[in-house]
């Protein structure tokens, strides 16, 4: 396979791809993302062989919008105050599944999936113009650091992916991570630390 490193102006052909089930690499406010389209399992195995990830651990889905968190889990208190306090932005939560979600999207041990809305105009536009949500990990092997720019993303996986959007994320660490299902939790600290979460809920949290 060709990989092209393309600008921001050749979104449609990257999103054209990605309705065709192909992984496509692409700046974040966090770290470099791979997605894929959220509701095709050729996708996603695709994607694991890509990563060298085992194939359950299931990926964040993404989306364009905060109104559309509702279609896809289950918002509960805690979860509507970080979504109002930091969303769009580099928060992901893991929240109770809805039924309409395949399989691979959903954590087998407790039916959750994790939530990312960006606050970064291109991966908002791409998946607008898929008009699906994507499943997104970080631009990386299994086990290896996130990579932070189009050319290192480039050279790590040329001629497995047919696109990788040029440019630069927007920090040095993935996003914060809090699971909001039995009890709320922080999995992973990025931007978003535990006194501005705990501001925000109004009380002490792991």
């Amino acid at each position: 396979m060709k990989t092209e490193l393309i600008t921001d102006k050749y979104l449609s052909d990257a999103a054209k791809a990605i309705k065709k089930g192909f992984v496509v690499a692409f700046p974040t406010e966090t770290v470099y993302g791979l997605g894929i389209i959220y509701d095709n399992l050729a996708a996603f195995n695709t994607l694991n062989t890509i990563k060298r990830r085992p194939p359950n651990q299931p990926y964040s889905l993404m989306l364009g919008s905060i109104n559309d968190i509702e279609k896809y889990a289950i918002v509960n208190v805690d979860a509507r105050r970080l979504i109002e306090a930091f969303l769009p932005g580099d928060l992901t939560i893991i929240l109770k599944a809805k039924d309409n979600l395949p399989q691979w999207c959903v954590n087998s041990k407790d039916g959750s999936v994790g939530i990312r809305v960006p606050d970064y105009q291109i991966v908002t536009k791409l998946i607008n113009l898929v008009g699906k949500p994507l499943l997104v990990p970080s631009a990386n092997r299994h086990d290896s650091p996130p990579l932070l720019c189009g050319a290192d993303v480039f050279n790590e996986f040329n001629g497995e992916i047919p696109f990788v959007v040029d440019g630069t994320s927007g920090s040095m660490l993935p996003s914060t991570i809090v699971t909001l299902c039995d009890k709320c939790k922080i999995l992973r600290i990025g931007n978003i630390t535990k006194d501005k979460i705990e501001n925000v809920l109004r009380k002490e949290i792991d």
